[in-house]
């Protein structure tokens, strides 16, 4: 049965950024520390994988057919220029639309009701545009949202050996604490980072 997802590198003190927006070169590393060469959808970004990430990187991406993030990372990702990486349908949650979209042929979609009203209709337009695969809600304040609200089904991490002192952190401010999770429901140790998946338990 198709989830809803969330999933985010991690350093081991719990932030998906570090203080100012940086830190990303360290939550990433494992992007590119291995000898497999990993095509994306996006034709600028080629990754270089661990074999254990490599087949944990395509086993997400086969799975996944929709993906719903925040107006934060679609403008620090400009788009992704048109495409994103895993080449699927992208329904973006913001108050206005952005200057110049939505565009002919780009499949990005965009829901403007805020609160949980918006991710709700997020959700459901990502369960549409998925085909009956997963949809990935990326981390941050949507992946809070949606977790509030009941509609992640999963929480996976990818947990990376450093400490950035401060930051972002991948949960704060959930108004449903405490969440008990079940699992790990799959693991995979790769070089410098261990990919965690959790089921979430609603009371």
């Amino acid at each position: 049965m198709a989830k809803v997802y969330t999933t985010a590198s991690m350093s081991l003190d719990g932030y998906v950024s570090g203080p100012g927006e940086t830190g990303f070169d360290r939550l990433f590393a494992w992007y590119g520390n291995g000898d497999v060469a990993v095509e994306t959808a996006h034709p600028e970004l080629a990754l270089r994988l661990t074999e254990v990430s490599a087949a944990y990187w395509r086993r997400v991406a086969s799975e996944t057919g929709a993906l719903v993030v925040g107006r934060k990372l679609f403008d620090l990702t400009e788009g992704w220029g048109g495409t994103h990486p895993l080449g699927v349908p992208v329904v973006v949650v913001t108050h206005t639309l952005p200057d110049g979209w939505p565009r002919e042929g780009a499949p990005f979609h965009f829901v403007t009701d805020g609160g949980t009203r918006g991710v709700e209709r997020a959700v459901a337009l990502a369960r549409e545009l998925a085909g009956g695969k997963d949809v990935a809600v990326n981390a941050g304040t949507i992946a809070r949202q949606c977790l509030d609200a009941g509609l992640v089904d999963e929480v996976g991490v990818d947990l990376v050996p450093v400490l950035l002192g401060g930051g972002t952190p991948f949960f704060a401010g959930l108004r449903g604490a405490p969440y008990e999770l079940e699992g790990p429901v799959s693991l995979a140790e790769g070089d410098r980072v261990t990919h965690l998946r959790y089921r979430v338990r609603y009371a």
